[in-house]
């Protein structure tokens, strides 16, 4: 994988104690789809607009960004399985814009995607969420309208739905990721949607915060355990977050609970939109520090933040309190008797090569367009040969309500994609043939160049579903498709 942009601006210490706090949680509750709890529903208000915030330190100025109740990320939003919510947004945008609550199983009248689920809210205008979250998880919302620039200027927030007894822990930290494409000033570029971003792995940028800010330090006592809630909301940044003397255990994926592991080859490695709940029992003693190494890019790794160890030690090593979360209860897939489904990605920069190398036009895979016909056209990525112009489309396919379904993708482009599909969470029962090891349920997965992954899931949820790449780039060039529940 080629590297980005190398970082341009100066970290320096902007968090301190505040990003150790995480983020504060001025609403308590959120939405909801299939078993909703008796009583009147809490009601959230969040205002899309334009606002100035500080990303970098000074001496660099303010950022306009576009924001949920003006603040890079927008307010966090907590509530409890099946608590019912209205979230009103009212759009102060000069543009139309929609939110999506991205992972949560809401019914399809809820799920924010433009024209498909509900009609664009206009500036000006409101519309109103309704719906109680049936999974406990970390999860986190956003716009579908040109997501690419909307995301890109920062409307994005975490939703964290809590465990009615959650896993003890002396700490909860939640950090939400993301880059920039900067100026000296500090003001993010205009060139959103290049051909280049289009073509190749998107726009990745040159300045990485969490929860909006550049961090230098965390504060940690040695001896503390943490349990750090992930959030990748970046356009295309794809982390693979070394812990190095810590040894990180995961304990959920995009809000659903895993087997309790330490991540492969020590590295947490999210697509965009995906999250990790994990566990750090933090080693070491008071006064030394624990990088926190992004790997992803070859040649191009980077500090993204140090933990600091502060402080007497709160214990002489791990306590013994147990870590694994509850089932959030999904219906299991009975994949002896799925329906079996292919679905192949292919195209941008290199794609034909890749699609002849693989076996293109022998019947297993459709051939794309000529690269110069879909470049003028600006469609450069496609599902089963076709690329999406719009939000309304014909199905890729349609599977039959309450079956189980096996989906078979193949990644027949030269570069990662994360695969998304909205009202389901599915189980990854595969990666180029072998089995995967804890056939974890997750809502995005991120698929390599080349690489083939079967997912499972039984089809409970009715409706007209999207089913897209989360590089927000190559959705917006075409890798987006319908997948019909009926």
């Amino acid at each position: 994988m080629k590297h980005p942009e190398r970082a341009m601006l100066t970290r320096r210490t902007v968090l301190g104690t505040g990003l150790a706090a995480g983020l504060a949680a001025p609403f308590a509750g959120i939405v909801a789809g299939h078993a909703a709890t008796s009583g009147p529903a809490r009601t959230i208000r969040i205002r899309p607009a334009p606002a100035d915030v500080r990303l970098v330190p000074e001496p660099y100025g303010l950022t306009p960004t576009w924001c949920f109740n003006g603040a890079v990320p927008g307010p966090e939003l907590r509530l409890l399985p099946g608590e019912p919510v209205r979230i009103e947004v009212e759009n102060g945008l000069a543009e139309a814009t929609t939110v999506h609550w991205h992972g949560l199983r809401v019914p399809n009248a809820m799920d924010g995607v433009p024209h498909l689920t509900q009609p664009p809210i206009e500036p000006g205008e409101r519309f109103v969420y309704e719906f109680a979250a049936p999974d406990a998880g970390t999860y986190w919302y956003h716009p579908h309208m040109r997501s690419h620039e909307q995301v890109g200027r920062g409307l994005a927030g975490p939703l964290i739905v809590e465990e009615p007894s959650p896993p003890r822990v002396d700490r909860e930290l939640v950090w939400m990721l993301d880059d920039w494409r900067l100026t000296q000033a500090a003001r993010i570029t205009d060139d959103f949607g290049s051909p280049r971003d289009l073509s190749h792995n998107g726009r990745v940028g040159n300045t990485v915060t969490i929860n909006g800010r550049v961090p230098d330090a965390v504060p940690v006592r040695p001896g503390e355990r943490l349990r750090l809630r992930l959030i990748n909301g970046a356009n295309a940044r794809i982390f693979a977050l070394d812990f190095g003397d810590q040894r990180p255990l995961v304990i959920a994926l995009d809000g659903q609970p895993v087997t309790p592991h330490e991540p492969p080859d020590g590295l947490v490695t999210l697509g965009p939109a995906m999250r990790a709940d994990l566990i750090l029992d933090i080693a070491g003693t008071a006064g030394t520090r624990s990088a926190v190494i992004d790997r992803f890019y070859r040649g191009s790794d980077y500090r993204l933040v140090d933990l600091a160890l502060d402080g007497e030690p709160l214990r002489a090593g791990p306590p013994d309190w147990p870590i694994a979360l509850p089932s959030n209860g999904l219906p299991e897939p009975d994949v002896k008797t799925a329906t079996r489904h292919d679905v192949v990605f292919n195209g941008g920069m290199m794609g034909g090569m890749v699609m002849q190398q693989m076996g293109a036009g022998g019947g297993t895979m459709p051939e794309p367009p000529a690269m110069r016909d879909m470049m003028m056209a600006g469609r450069m990525w496609f599902i089963n040969g076709v690329a999406a112009t719009g939000h309304l489309m014909e199905p890729v396919m349609t599977l039959e309500r309450g079956r189980s379904h096996v989906i078979a993708m193949t990644n027949a482009t030269a570069w990662h994609h994360p695969i998304h599909l909205h009202g389901h969470s599915f189980r990854v029962l595969s990666r180029n043939g072998e089995p995967t090891r804890h056939r974890e349920w997750q809502d995005t997965v991120l698929m390599a160049p080349r690489e083939r992954v079967e997912i499972a899931f039984v089809a409970d949820n009715p409706g007209d579903w999207m089913f897209h790449c989360h590089i927000l780039e190559h959705q917006a060039a075409g890798m987006m498709g319908v997948i019909r529940v009926a």
